[in-house]
């Protein structure tokens, strides 16, 4: 997942600090707007995750910080949950102009109930997405405990929410106690998926069940089981994420994966690392592919390391050749396994070696044959495993050309 960081001004004026998430190399397939929970700013970790899935099925999302949070301008405390369904709308208004308008909506916690506010105001949007969103926002003032006497006694407190200091006065708590939802949910009019959690200590799931009985069809359900309210285990963001963007490409109309935009004169495999961690994302003659480190190396174990890579392509190759040689001699081959190790040895402990001297690296190659093969053909496919190409450019004098691209 690549990205572009952007800003736009508020209705107010105030300059907004955005992040792009795009597709790697190609052309979205659809544009989708993020808004984020109350103490969250657009670098929240599980909007991260939810993103790049999003992003490996075509689908660039714009995450921003409202105005006075995270690095954007303005006063927190001049805000309301009004002013951020405006935000969100004036993010909608940026996104049509620049590139595309959002088909997608996706809100975290009282970013769900914004997106939710703010879905009719937006003509292009076709889905809707809540994660632990609460059906009545007002109830965000029992978390308040007794700061919520002294906002409605003095006119304004200062609270701490996740190790963060706001500013909150009597228009913010104002502004909850008149939005209604029932009616705004009836009337969505789009396709609605969302999430929550039964553990969710936060905003209990008995406001999901009421969003799902107010909203119309077709509206789905998905419990994160486990989660906490800030799906704070990576495990659970990426979980939501695959299962939204999967979602998603049926209410987008999405192209199919092979019909979008493909240059086919430029055949390079592209791999990309990001920020955060080893996982990275590989587009293989159109192919999406992931690439991580296991968790004792510092990765996150999410898919196949560089040298598991390596041994696959030499596994591939082998068995394909072998598939093509039994079938250019109409031998009765059923299936070739080929089973790999890779792991580096002391040359001193290699006996087919030819360096004597430091480490060398060994691929242990096992295969299987099925069939009704006679020994001598048996034998034969042992000897053109050898031959593959992958197998040859590995004993070949490989050069690797690199510059840097501007």
């Amino acid at each position: 997942m690549r990205f572009l960081k952007l800003d736009f001004r508020s209705a107010q004026g105030d300059r907004l600090s955005a992040r792009l998430d795009l597709p790697l190399d190609e052309k979205p397939s659809a544009y989708a707007l993020f808004a984020h929970c109350f103490t969250c700013n657009k670098n929240f970790n599980a909007v991260f995750n939810i993103n790049r899935a999003l992003a490996s099925q075509g689908i660039a999302v714009l995450r921003f910080d409202f105005t006075g949070l995270g690095e954007s301008e303005g006063d927190f405390s001049q805000t309301s949950f009004r002013s951020n369904v405006e935000d969100l709308v004036t993010a909608a208004e940026f996104l049509a102009s620049e590139f595309e308008a959002p088909r997608l909506l996706i809100g975290h916690s009282l970013g769900g109930a914004a997106v939710l506010q703010a879905a009719s105001r937006i003509p292009s949007v076709r889905a809707v997405s809540t994660i632990a969103a609460p059906f009545d926002p007002s109830d965000l003032g029992r978390f308040l405990g007794s700061t919520r006497e002294q906002i409605l006694e003095r006119g304004e407190a200062e609270i701490t929410l996740a190790g963060r200091t706001f500013l909150i006065r009597k228009q913010f708590l104002d502004d909850l106690e008149q939005v209604r939802m029932d009616e705004v949910i009836q009337h969505l009019d789009r396709a609605l998926l969302i999430f929550h959690s039964p553990r969710d200590t936060i905003v209990s799931l008995d406001n999901a069940g009421k969003i799902f009985q107010a909203a119309k069809h077709p509206k789905s359900f998905v419990s994160l089981d486990d989660a906490d309210h800030l799906l704070s285990n990576r495990r659970d963001s990426i979980y939501a994420g695959t299962v939204l963007a999967a979602w998603a490409g049926r209410y987008l109309d999405l192209p199919r994966r092979e019909a979008v935009d493909r240059d086919l004169t430029d055949n390079r495999v592209v791999a990309r690392t990001g920020k955060r961690g080893f996982q990275t994302e590989i587009i293989a003659g159109g192919h999406r592919l992931m690439a991580d480190e296991p968790l004792s190396l510092g990765g996150s174990d999410t898919g196949p390391n560089p040298y598991d890579y390596l041994a696959a392509s030499l596994g591939a190759c082998t068995s394909m050749t072998l598939r093509m040689y039994a079938d250019r001699k109409g031998w009765p081959l059923d299936a070739a396994t080929v089973r790999l190790r890779h792991r580096k040895v002391h040359a001193e402990d290699c006996e087919d070696c030819e360096t004597r001297t430091g480490t060398v690296d060994l691929i242990e190659r096992e295969i299987e044959i099925e069939g009704d093969l006679e020994q001598l053909q048996r034998q034969r496919l042992l000897e053109i495993a050898d031959r593959c190409p992958v197998h040859r450019t590995l004993h070949s004098k490989i050069e690797v050309i690199t510059r840097l691209r501007d």
